[in-house]
């Protein structure tokens, strides 16, 4: 249990967040696929990439960790070797959906599960198109993991996801590279594109047209060291709490902020944050910043407080704190199309709305997202997160806006995504006395 209290001022200073989560993942497979040594700065801190990490380790990759630098020794497209056990991705779906797709290429069998909430999300969205390269994958009753995979040389296929998900476009990439020719990716609409970006950085034939990614099999992966940014996503907590408590000013450093991840950003422009992108610069293929944020005051007009559409794909991580700041918004806000929340690691629009009522607020739940109409006051309550990071990350911002004292039943659970997330709040706030 955390207490969180009222906060008088605002958030002041420089700072840093972890390395982004999604290109850590991506640089750490992509780096035991290449030939030669990679050394990669500014990994994540987050126990999500250290599962990728175990996984890769368990299947005979060398790598050694100095705090947030990581140095793998590649392998190689063949060079992994079977697993003594079950491959854990303990709590990342993200280890589990792109590690099948590089786990359909080898010629033995694996096994990868994971913990209770990971073993609840959808796996058919993988074992589908991975089955119509070739592989053999078994799921449990429903769809679900354990996963149990038997590849080798797949065939190349086009396959249009059903459901826009970087880690099903990530998974099927993949596994292209292991197909004799070209494997083609359509997405309904865009998603993030780290892992497009990031095969061309090691070396592998790609190409993007439209709405298709397309990836030439057994390319010749090359090492090379890599600089992960700051992950936009965690920088949205404290973003937002920077907007929403007076007398703030904080510029958080060497922030990622590709297109298909700044969709946060751009949405608080629109409702007129101060907002400042500085020393805007490209490192590897991706866009990096310094992000200035200075209190601000929220309004929607009648087309931004809708959000919907397209746009989900490259908010979902963000909605939790993007409900939370709704409740200061004028205008209201109204979030549709996101039931994809519904299968993250908890019911995250469930706890989303349950949370928001037990702090006063008048919201409206939708079986795919909810809306608040004005304004509203925040009161103090206990948190019951779901062993959520997001939902405890979200609602601890919340606490700082609401009278009283507010409890995070697991605050630990932070550490999926953002382990230092208390400390770094602690080193740039000031609470009420």
């Amino acid at each position: 249990m955390r207490a969180v209290r009222l906060a008088r001022r605002g958030l002041k200073g420089r700072v840093s967040v972890p390395g982004d989560k999604s290109i850590s993942h991506r640089a750490a497979l992509l780096a035991a696929l290449a030939q030669g040594t990679t050394q990669i700065a500014n990994f994540s801190s987050s126990a999500d990439c250290r599962s990728t990490l175990n996984c890769l380790s368990a299947l005979g990759t060398d790598i050694i960790i100095k705090d947030n630098l990581v140095v793998i020794e590649g392998k190689g497209l063949d060079g992994f070797r079977p697993a003594a056990g079950m491959l854990d991705a303990g709590n990342s779906g993200s280890t589990m959906r792109m590690l099948a797709g590089i786990l359909a290429g080898q010629s033995f069998e694996s096994v990868i599960t994971g913990d209770e909430s990971l073993r609840l999300r959808p796996m058919n969205r993988i074992a589908i198109p991975l089955r119509q390269m070739g592989a053999e994958v078994i799921t449990s009753e429903g769809g679900y993991a354990p996963l149990r995979i038997r590849g080798g040389r797949l065939c190349p296929i086009e396959y249009t996801l059903p459901v826009a998900s970087a880690q099903v476009k990530s998974c099927v990439l993949l596994a292209g590279l292991y197909a004799d020719g070209v494997t083609a990716v359509y997405e309904p609409v865009p998603t993030r594109n780290h892992t497009e970006i990031m095969l061309k950085e090691f070396g592998a034939a790609v190409e993007v047209s439209g709405a298709g990614v397309a990836v030439r099999g057994y390319p010749r992966m090359r090492a090379c060291d890599y600089v992960v940014a700051c992950d936009i996503s965690s920088a949205a907590f404290l973003i937002a709490a920077a907007v929403l408590l007076p007398d703030s000013d904080l510029t958080l450093v060497n922030v990622g902020v590709n297109p298909t991840r700044r969709s946060f950003i751009d949405l608080l422009l629109s409702w007129g944050a101060q907002i400042e992108l500085l020393n805007l610069r490209f490192v590897h293929g991706e866009p990096v910043a310094d992000v200035r944020v200075q209190s601000s005051v929220l309004r929607a007009d009648s087309l931004s407080r809708s959000i919907s559409g397209k746009v989900i794909a490259n908010l979902i991580d963000e909605i939790p704190i993007l409900a939370v700041i709704a409740t200061k918004v004028e205008g209201g806000v109204c979030v549709r199309d996101a039931a994809e929340l519904r299968v993250k690691e908890s019911d995250r629009l469930r706890y989303i709305v349950d949370n928001l009522r037990a702090m006063g607020v008048e919201v409206t739940e939708y079986a795919d997202g909810f809306e608040i109409e004005r304004p509203q006051k925040l009161r103090s309550a206990k948190v019951v997160t779901a062993q959520d990071h997001r939902i405890a990350m979200a609602f601890t911002i919340a606490g700082l806006l609401a009278d009283g004292e507010t409890l995070i039943d697991f605050p630990e659970c932070v550490a999926v995504s953002f382990p230092s997330f208390y400390d770094t709040l602690d080193e740039v706030l000031s609470y009420a006395d």
